[in-house]
């Protein structure tokens, strides 16, 4: 049995759309491997080998996808609170060790880019937070030790 992955709507669109352009990349690599093999001897042509490798790595993609959107529970964000931080909260937080205040928001993993704030509601920060109210002081445990972290606010 799979996983169910916590998404948000953006983020179940953004899947489906990624779906939609791998399955229509598929008659363009079907073309290239007719191509390809219209040049001839199949065991040493390189460009048909190539063609293959690539329509299996987007048939892998794709039921990937499939399986991501099959598996999908999208998170209605009008059910959300602020009592304690969930998933789709926008948490800002004072990282106790470097002194140094933070804001992350909590998404499903395929969505997760730390570069814009969007921490993976399974990245040891995340799990450490999810549960938690204002003004707790949690501890995360990441590669490099232990983190101390206390909420400071929790905003949808």
């Amino acid at each position: 049995m799979s996983e169910i992955h916590y998404i948000s709507q953006e983020g179940l669109e953004n899947i489906k759309k990624e779906l939609a352009d791998a399955l229509a990349q598929r008659p363009v690599i079907s073309a290239a491997i007719a191509e390809a093999r219209e040049k001839g001897d199949l065991s040493e042509n390189a460009e048909y080998e190539s063609a293959r490798e690539a329509q299996s790595l987007l048939e892998i993609k794709i039921a990937n996808l499939k399986n991501m959107i099959a598996n999908a529970k999208v998170v209605d964000a009008a059910m959300l609170s602020t009592d304690k931080v969930q998933m789709l909260n926008t948490v800002k937080v004072e990282n106790m060790n470097a002194h140094q205040q933070m804001t992350f928001t909590i998404v499903g993993e395929s969505e997760a880019d730390f570069s814009k704030g969007k921490l993976a509601a399974t990245t040891p920060i995340a799990k450490a937070l999810i549960g938690h109210a204002v003004g707790d002081i949690v501890e995360a445990k990441v590669p490099a030790g232990v983190l101390k972290f206390k909420i400071l606010e929790i905003s949808i």
